[in-house]
Formats: C-alpha cells, structure tokens, sequence
C-alpha cells in the first residue's frame, strides 16, 4: 500500500493539516483532519466505535480528482 498525498490545508498554520491522501491500494482517500470532541455535535452522529469523526474544511475539496475533473485513478 501507498499512500499519495494529493493536497495539505494552504490555509492551515504551520503546514499542519488537514491534509488528502490517495490509497493506489484500495481505491480510497485517507483524511487528515481537525478531531471532532464537542458532544453536541456528536450526539447527532451515530459513530461505530471502529470509526471516527474529523472535521473537513470545504475548500480542500481542490484537492479530489473527481471535482478537477481527473477520475477516481491518480
């Protein structure tokens, strides 16, 4: 497995996340995010205990192939 980065947060401090990455294994995208800790918000999430929650900024969307136009592959 390798994974690819597509893309890092330009607007995050100190070239921190969040970031993109592509999986040439499995087809999927790995995210690097902000953790989501606040209960409330979670309370309206039903979250396996396999599974968590990060918060996404929408302006890394860029970093997708389908939104450029360049398919799933990388």
């Amino acid at each position: 497995m390798a994974l690819h980065m597509l893309g890092k947060d330009p607007d995050s401090p100190n070239d921190g996340s969040p970031t993109v990455f592509y999986d040439d294994e499995t087809g999927n995208y790995v995210l690097q995010g902000w953790r989501v800790n606040d209960a409330a918000r979670l309370s309206q999430l039903d979250v396996p205990d396999h599974e968590t929650v990060i918060e996404f900024p929408r302006r890394m969307m860029q970093f997708f192939p389908e939104v450029t136009g360049g398919g799933p592959n990388v």
